[in-house]
């Protein structure tokens, strides 16, 4: 027996007006908000808070459920030419990066931000663990001493490296909560 084809027209409209919808709402979140639809969506965490990138990746995903995504033959074309394009995977980034092993007593002297002498910060980067023990005036890496955490960031990494943030002991984020909290 043969759909109407004024049903099938009718049921057309329906799940557009419902993406519709859907998309009006997510016009609507917040970036938590949409970190949660993406969730839902995907079947897994985001790292993004870009509210505009969120959006239409979310939006993309809730079009690909309502319409079937692409086609046969344009994920063959993909797969065909893709097979030549150099990939660029980022790892997944581990919540167990960043050790810290307690091992002394913080002098009154010193930086806030720096963990007692003899804690030896542990960072995992590229596959490979670096330590950095914590010294008076200092830090060793490697047998070697340094005077600064940013100088032994940038031997790991090639580049310049804010040495607190590289070795987690300054967090983006809470600093600037902080400082909202202190001029208000």
């Amino acid at each position: 027996m043969a759909i109407p084809k004024l049903d099938v027209e009718r049921q057309t409209r329906e799940a557009a007006a419902d993406i519709a919808s859907q998309l009006a709402e997510l016009r609507e979140l917040t970036v938590g908000g949409l970190c949660v639809r993406y969730r839902e969506v995907f079947g897994e965490p985001t790292r993004s808070r870009n509210k505009d990138y969120l959006f239409k990746k979310i939006a993309w995903r809730i079009q690909e459920l309502a319409e079937g995504g692409l086609s046969e033959r344009a994920l063959a074309k993909i797969d065909e030419i893709g097979s030549d394009v150099p990939m660029r995977v980022r790892p997944v980034r581990d919540p167990n990066a960043f050790v810290l092993r307690d091992i002394g007593n913080r002098a009154d002297n010193r930086d806030p931000r720096l963990p007692p002498v003899g804690t030896v910060l542990i960072r995992m980067y590229k596959g490979h663990a670096h330590e950095v023990t914590v010294l008076e005036n200092g830090f060793e890496y490697l047998g070697e001493k340094h005077n600064s955490l940013s100088i032994i960031a940038g031997l790991i990494t090639g580049t310049n490296w804010n040495g607190y943030l590289f070795w987690g002991l300054k967090n983006r984020r809470r600093q600037k909560a902080q400082a909202e909290t202190e001029n208000a």
